[in-house]
């Protein structure tokens, strides 16, 4: 009679379980319906933040006082197809010491201007826009280094709008070449001074390849991440003679990295290859100059993937970009056909795209799972943090928002676009239970707030992009 019991109470818990009449031990289960949204890449520009091309402003600092606020609205009024801008700070005034109040007070004021003009910066301290700066530059390296503390404050207080300072406040047009301080000892200090006072978030750029090895004392980019250096992550580079020629005007050399040493400029194969493991974590750019077979549009496009090129000059060398505007491109893909300068002007920086969306209930668990698989079609990772999120909205009016935690710097773009970065999140159904909910997908930059636009036919819409349907119903 027991066993008969047992058995019998068994079923009946069994049944009450199915039925749903098990009281406390009994945990109900959704009716979940989802369906994504199926996704293709689009040949859309896109103004998206910290890339693409850029003009040129120039500012001499006096004591005399400057409305800066209408001078910059006057520079940038025809600006407003570019979200980046180089700001050459000229400082010829105050070669033979410190920088006075009133002009420290004139800088303040620059940036609190530019602040005004929804755009990030390059920004070049200089004393020569000649090509003399032999006779502008300060006599003696212990000015420079003050006038780069001096510029502390203003560095670190806007730091959420300077993408990179580059060169070390020396050379031509601030260039770094044409200076008495290119030496070892010299550019370290200068380096190691422009790095304590700005801030840890601001990329710095050096003029080539080499004076980046003198100033971390190291040819690898491994161990100089292993070094735990504070210039790892921090210190890239700017070229401003890029695919000039052969050697790009003095960034490369002849002979093999073996042979040159890493202090000395190593021939441009292997220095292409060193900037393709470098600007995976920082930044690169400049401008092309005179018209020649390297920067014709193929060879171009080769070492600008390679180079993970983010920024380039639109006014210089018009020839070059001239060039590239005549070429057509046949990719076999949504950019067949177009012109070279656009699809270049596409592809700078970092250019993301949703390849793949999949929802999965999780029946056990009460979960929705969610992926979002991501590529990078452009030349170069997005270095800058961002934000990504999925949210849900409810026909009721109800909101469900959750933070994506994985990254996408990973997404080096360059030479390896095919790779893809699947972002996931556990959505709990009692947070969308109730009806029919469309969900989104927003990425943000995490500094300005601005949001990424991507790459899809897909239209940006002020709650992000829709990537499915889900009804969660009892």
């Amino acid at each position: 009679m027991k066993t008969r019991y047992k058995i019998c109470g068994c079923v009946i818990a069994l049944v009450l379980l199915m039925t749903g009449s098990a009281g406390g031990y009994f945990h109900f289960h959704w009716n979940v319906s989802a369906t994504a949204e199926k996704f293709t890449e689009s040949s859309i520009e896109l103004q998206n933040p910290n890339r693409g091309f850029y003009y040129i402003y120039g500012f001499w600092i006096k004591d005399e006082s400057v409305d800066y606020t209408t001078l910059v609205k006057q520079k940038f009024a025809n600006d407003t197809d570019t979200t980046l801008a180089l700001i050459e700070i000229n400082l010829q005034e105050y070669r033979n010491g410190k920088i006075s109040d009133a002009g420290l007070q004139n800088i303040k004021k620059l940036f609190d201007a530019l602040r005004q003009e929804n755009k990030t910066y390059l920004v070049r301290f200089l004393y020569d826009w000649d090509g003399k700066n032999q006779l502008y530059e300060p006599d003696s390296i212990d000015i420079i280094l003050n006038h780069m503390k001096q510029v502390k404050s203003v560095l670190r207080e806007n730091a959420d709008i300077i993408f990179s300072l580059q060169g070390l406040f020396v050379g031509n047009w601030g260039e770094m070449n044409g200076t008495k301080y290119v030496d070892q000892k010299s550019l370290r200090t200068l380096a190691k001074q422009y790095l304590d006072v700005s801030h840890k978030t601001t990329y710095l750029s050096v003029r080539m390849p080499a004076q980046w090895r003198i100033i971390t004392k190291t040819g690898s980019v491994k161990k100089l991440k292993k070094s735990s250096s504070q210039y790892y992550g921090r210190l890239g580079l700017f070229n401003d003679g890029m695919l000039g020629n052969k050697g790009d005007y003095g960034t490369y050399g002849s002979k093999s990295a073996y042979d040159a040493g890493i202090y000395s400029a190593w021939c441009r194969s292997e220095e292409l290859q060193f900037q393709d493991a470098l600007c995976r974590t920082v930044p690169n750019g400049g401008e092309v100059i005179v018209d020649n077979e390297y920067n014709d549009f193929d060879n171009a496009l080769t070492d600008l993937k390679t180079m993970h090129v983010t920024y380039l000059n639109r006014d210089y060398d018009a020839n070059v970009l001239n060039k590239w505007a005549n070429t057509k491109v046949a990719t076999g893909d949504c950019y067949d056909g177009m012109d070279g300068l656009s699809y270049i002007e596409r592809h700078m920086g970092y250019r993301l795209l949703i390849k793949k969306v999949k929802m999965k209930q999780d029946f056990w668990k009460d979960t929705l799972q969610v992926s979002v698989t991501m590529q990078n079609v452009g030349f170069a990772p997005i270095y800058k943090p961002c934000e990504a999120n999925l949210t849900f909205y409810g026909e009721d009016g109800q909101k469900y928002k959750v933070k994506l935690k994985q990254t996408l710097s990973k997404l080096s773009g360059g030479n390896d676009v095919a790779k893809k970065q699947i972002l996931t999140a556990t959505i709990p159904l009692d947070k969308i239970e109730g009806g029919s909910s469309t969900a989104y997908f927003s990425l943000t930059d995490s500094t300005s707030g601005l949001p990424i636009l991507l790459a899809n036919e897909q239209t940006y819409e002020d709650k992000g992009y829709e990537i499915g349907q889900v009804v969660v119903e009892k």
